[in-house]
């Protein structure tokens, strides 16, 4: 059976070697595992691959067997606040913003990869102020900017964009966003841990709801499992989504890949054993696909 994970499940920086290696012996000690990858190494930071690095990285995608699915672009550095951000109103830093997407689009071409760029975009979610709610809405000027300077190479590779849904999102800009942009370049990246953190003011979290207002969008998969609480990226069945409902909506929907999970280490017993963090994600995951 054909599974993506992401490769930061246990660090998002410094070489990728050894998380793929272990994913491979992984998948070699068990007789299955994962035979894809999301590409989540630098999701969140300046960082531009250059031609060297990516053909590195094509080295080590044939050296361990797997192929590449999507790739987690990157807004730009988190420290204080996204900078280099592709939805920045400060025009140089937007500008700056666009180039690190070009270079993951670049990137997901060249080694060959046949899903998405998953991009962050502004969100509101139910708690939002007047005042929040007019500043996001001033990002996505700046992010319908980007879009149209992005749709060209886009097109030109093949390589489609899916927006991810963030934390207590309520898919309002989303919405608008695909409202104005094609499908085909422009889709939905459902987070499901995004969408299953319970409101502030204590109202039940509705983001399978808002997913299956746009499974006609639906283009990528972030999936994974948290208590409501917080966002956890644990593997499925640790927490309270109901897997069975969210993999029926994909089946639904126009996603034509195969199901990719954005797990991590940190929130399971297998903090330090990534072997035996590998062997049962992948059982978790064989088992919700499977309902």
């Amino acid at each position: 059976m054909d599974i993506a994970i992401a490769t930061d499940y246990f660090s998002s920086g410094g070489d990728p070697e050894n998380a793929l290696r272990y994913i491979a012996e992984a998948r070699e000690e068990a007789g299955a595992g994962f035979t894809h990858l999301h590409w989540c190494h630098q999701w969140n930071t300046d960082h531009f691959y250059t031609t060297d690095e990516i053909v590195y990285i094509k080295s080590l995608l044939k050296k361990y067997d797997l192929k590449l699915l999507d790739i987690h672009g990157s807004e730009g550095s988190i420290g204080g606040g996204p900078l280099c951000c592709w939805y920045n109103p400060q025009e140089v830093y937007r500008k700056q913003g666009v180039e690190i997407v070009k270079n993951r689009i670049e990137m997901l071409h060249m080694l060959e990869g046949t899903g998405t760029v998953m991009m962050h975009i502004p969100m509101i979610n139910r708690n939002s102020t007047e005042e929040q709610k007019a500043e996001q809405w001033a990002r996505v000027d700046a992010l319908r900017k980007s879009l149209d300077e992005l749709m060209p190479m886009c097109e030109q590779l093949g390589v489609p964009l899916a927006l991810e849904n963030g934390a207590l999102d309520t898919f309002e800009i989303l919405e608008k966003v695909f409202s104005e942009y094609p499908a085909e370049c422009v889709g939905l990246c459902y987070d499901s841990g995004h969408g299953n953190i319970d409101w502030k003011d204590g109202s039940t979290a509705n983001g399978i709801e808002c997913l299956e207002r746009n499974l006609d969008r639906l283009q990528a998969l972030h999936f994974h499992d948290n208590n409501g609480g917080g966002d956890q990226h644990q593997p499925p069945l640790y927490g309270i989504i109901d897997w069975k409902r969210l993999c029926d909506d994909v089946r639904k929907s126009a996603y034509p890949r195969c199901f990719s999970f954005e797990m991590s280490q940190g929130n399971t017993p297998f903090k330090d054993k990534y072997i035996e963090f590998l062997k049962d994600a992948y059982e978790r995951c064989v088992k919700v696909i499977s309902l």
